[in-house]
């Protein structure tokens, strides 16, 4: 089987860290893989490397023509071009003491605007087939913080909640030949200035006292893909976090705690 002839998914901001787990388990699936980065072009370039069908793209997502574009020229390239998964998400410090424009408005035109946009330019273009499982298929990687929002990572955590918004609008548009989702993470890989050792305190406050592993994000996203679930449904990947009452971001309440 050839590349044209196989599934094919873009993964924004999938050189590195969830979004190159994600990559690999649609890559291990079958599927021809595009990795979108900006500004990692190496480790893009290995990881399409290990894949047996996978090629790169680099687009600024703050950019949102250039982002509509990219879906563009890949619908027209790739006939089997079935599944977007928006994960790609930039994640500034600030809070509602101190609640800062700019890092609103990045914040918001990235992990919200431009993902909205690409979403309506992916459903308009993509061919899916007759199937349930063959129709294209959109997932908005959003946060447990939807759920469980605190005073800090203010503007990330709008933008996430505006972005976890577009999933039932386009589920209700798209009834009848689309299928959008939502993954819900929880605290997986160390952020910011995160020792190991606050990494792996902070990652086990949830209600199972573990960490969430970046494979079972992997798993659901590939989950969700095979339209078992209803459209419009966002999967939890987060141990039970966003259960949890917690009036801080886990980086500061490990320390805290410490």
């Amino acid at each position: 089987m050839t590349f044209m002839q196989k599934p094919a998914v873009l993964i924004t901001g999938s050189a590195t860290r969830i979004g190159a787990e994600i990559a690999k388990g649609f890559a291990q699936a079958g599927w021809h893989v595009v990795i979108h980065h900006l500004t990692s072009p190496d480790e893009a370039d290995a990881l399409a490397k290990t894949f047996s069908s996978a090629e790169t793209v680099s687009c600024d997502l703050d950019d949102e023509n250039a982002a509509v574009a990219m879906i563009e020229d890949l619908a027209a390239r790739l006939p089997g071009f079935r599944c977007l998964v928006n994960s790609a998400s930039i994640f500034h410090y600030d809070n509602a003491a101190r609640l800062d424009a700019q890092t609103n408005r990045e914040a918001m035109q990235v992990n919200a605007l431009t993902p909205a946009l690409m979403t309506r330019a992916f459903l308009d273009r993509a061919q899916g087939g007759a199937s349930q499982n063959e129709k294209p298929c959109v997932i908005q990687v959003t946060d447990m913080k939807i759920e469980n929002a605190n005073p800090d990572f203010f503007s990330y955590t709008m933008s996430k909640h505006a972005l976890a918004s577009t999933i039932e609008m386009f589920a209700i548009e798209e009834s009848s030949k689309a299928r959008i989702y939502g993954i819900a993470p929880g605290a997986i890989l160390a952020s910011h200035d995160q020792t190991e050792e606050e990494t792996e305190t902070s990652h086990r406050l949830n209600l199972l006292e573990r960490k969430t592993g970046t494979d079972e994000i992997a798993d659901a996203a590939l989950f969700l893909s095979s339209g078992a679930l209803k459209s419009g449904s966002t999967l939890f990947v987060d141990s039970g976090q966003h259960l949890v009452s917690q009036p801080r971001d886990v980086i500061y309440l490990a320390r805290e705690n410490a």
